[in-house]
């Protein structure tokens, strides 16, 4: 017998022992009544969890996203699907200094203000440009300079949307080193 039917059959055995006792007396017609509405409520109740079970997982995702001097990021979008696990490499192919042309990947709730988030942001180099207490942060790479690579995982929300992602360094978001990722 299965976990889930055993609360089940534990019903009909405290039904049938409390039958003599509640002026029942015929006992045979209940039991057959009883473990006809019990095979019936164990099957629906097996259906039910069945058609509960999570959705088969996408297989994961994975992003490669370049930066360069120009501030610009090569991939601009993806798609992914609710709860898909993504991740996200990113490689600075430039040739200026980090502490001048540094970039990272922050990925945002689709909720979060990216101004206010960058303007927090501008203030806490010593972060990588991710202030510790941002709220709505998803995932995030550290500060790269040129030639190193950083590599972030997460799972995409379970709700669909446009979801922001951007180098936080200062500047380069106007500039362009932004994207989306839509979940659907």
């Amino acid at each position: 017998m299965t976990k889930t039917a055993q609360p089940f059959a534990r019903l009909v055995k405290d039904a049938i022992r409390a039958a003599p006792y509640s002026g029942i007396t015929k006992i045979k017609p209940m039991k057959k009544l009883l473990f006809n509405h019990s095979l019936c409520l164990i099957a629906f109740a097996c259906s039910a969890l069945a058609s509960c079970s999570p959705a088969p997982q996408a297989p994961p995702k994975e992003v490669q996203i370049k930066a360069d001097d120009k501030m610009k990021f090569d991939v601009t979008a993806f798609e992914a699907k609710p709860g898909q696990k993504i991740s996200i490499t990113l490689t600075n192919i430039g040739n200026t200094p980090k502490f001048s042309m540094g970039h990272n990947c922050v990925v945002l709730d689709r909720n979060v203000n990216v101004q206010n988030f960058l303007d927090a942001a501008s203030t806490n180099a010593a972060h990588d440009y991710v202030p510790p207490d941002a709220k709505g942060v998803l995932a995030h790479t550290k500060l790269l300079g040129p030639g190193e690579s950083d590599t972030i995982t997460f799972n995409a929300p379970f709700i669909p949307g446009d979801y922001p992602f951007f180098c936080s360094f200062p500047g380069h978001y106007s500039q362009g080193t932004k994207g989306v990722m839509t979940v659907k």
